[in-house]
């Protein structure tokens, strides 16, 4: 059941309510393993996507236990292959490997443990390696180049995979934690990919609104639609579009990020993810509502286009008796409260830091 709060409930005790419900759920060996999606039961990347999470709550709100720590990261590193990947433990069965070294190396970036640099060396190699770039064999008018896909074995032409803002940005975010060069060859060539997925500039119609679509390749996964001849700008793309335009160092000023930023403000929601019209497409506002909060929440606040308690209060609201968050849609697994209610910290944590 949903505790429906009062009004002028502070995040801060939904905070630690959420970040104890989530210390709660950790396993004996230090990783989080859903009960709800078998591909996420291994613990390899949900394990990296609850431990980044509750590192960003602030200490005065909820200081977990060192040991705690040092057991997620022990399961990270145990699950650490020779090439510098996790994820990939079972052959068969891959989870998100590009994803779960990516969430992995943030938190080793962040914790500096004793093995760091060697660690955080071996992930930054692995990740580079998957770039879909001349070294792969892809070139610079293919639509995918310079993008990351799921990983796992490398991606030769012709087939990319599954490519798309939201797994690049992450990569990225990844890089630039481990403190890869923003003039690094990689960062410019992932700056094409970014661009193309970038509503700027003219369109076949006039000027395009500035927003961000998913992807140039998986065509059939830009969620909110076709729109002047190419595809609808929405809130997560836009938002992952922001946080990949920081990673590769680009100003908050320059024009790309000004239009984009205005895009997400005008558009923005306090309960659903916004760019969605009432159509066949409006599932997605509700099902995407907890990765929106927390990737909409963190480019605003990074941007410093305020702290609006908006989202956070209607997040607060939504809150569970044990803690937890969940969405009764199930379209990219938040239904499953090992999901949702990493997105929700994230997002609140963004209003009280």
């Amino acid at each position: 059941p949903i505790r429906h709060c009062s009004r002028g409930r502070g995040t801060e005790r939904a905070l630690r309510r959420g970040a104890e419900f989530l210390w709660s759920q950790q396993a004996r060996g230090g990783g989080w393993h859903s009960r709800t999606y078998g591909l996420l039961r291994s613990g390899q990347s949900l394990t990296g996507f609850v431990l980044n999470a509750l590192l960003e709550v602030p200490r005065r709100v909820y200081s977990p236990r060192p040991a705690r720590v040092e057991r997620a990261l022990d399961f990270l590193r145990n699950h650490l292959d020779d090439e510098g990947a996790v994820g990939r433990s079972d052959p068969l069965l891959p989870d998100y490997p590009n994803y779960a070294t990516s969430l992995a190396l943030r938190a080793w970036a962040r914790l500096a443990p004793p093995d760091s640099a060697q660690v955080i060396s071996a992930m930054s190699k692995y990740l580079l390696g998957q770039q879909l770039t001349e070294q792969n064999g892809w070139k610079p008018d293919h639509p995918a180049y310079g993008a990351w896909g799921m990983g796992g074995d490398r991606r030769t032409p012709p087939e990319p995979g599954h490519v798309d803002i939201s797994m690049t940005r992450h990569v990225l975010q990844a890089l630039a934690a481990a403190r890869v060069p923003s003039g690094d060859a990689a960062f410019r060539k992932a700056r094409v990919y970014v661009e193309r997925c970038h509503n700027y500039g003219s369109g076949a119609n006039g000027p395009l609104d500035g927003g961000f679509y998913f992807s140039t390749v998986v065509l059939d996964a830009n969620k909110a639609g076709e729109h002047d001849g190419g595809f609808s700008s929405y809130g997560t793309a836009t938002a992952d579009g922001i946080l990949s335009l920081l990673a590769l160092g680009i100003r908050p000023s320059g024009p790309r990020m000004v239009a984009a930023r205005s895009w997400l403000e005008e558009n923005h929601l306090r309960d659903g993810a916004a760019g969605f019209k009432q159509d066949i497409h409006e599932c997605w506002t509700r099902g995407l509502r907890f990765y929106y909060a927390a990737a909409a929440s963190e480019a605003l606040h990074k941007l410093g286009a305020g702290r609006s308690g908006a989202l956070a209060e209607a997040l607060a609201q939504e809150q569970r008796e044990d803690g937890s968050w969940s969405n009764p849609e199930n379209l990219v697994k938040e239904d499953d409260p090992l999901i949702a209610t990493p997105f929700a910290l994230r997002a609140l944590a963004n209003y009280t830091s």
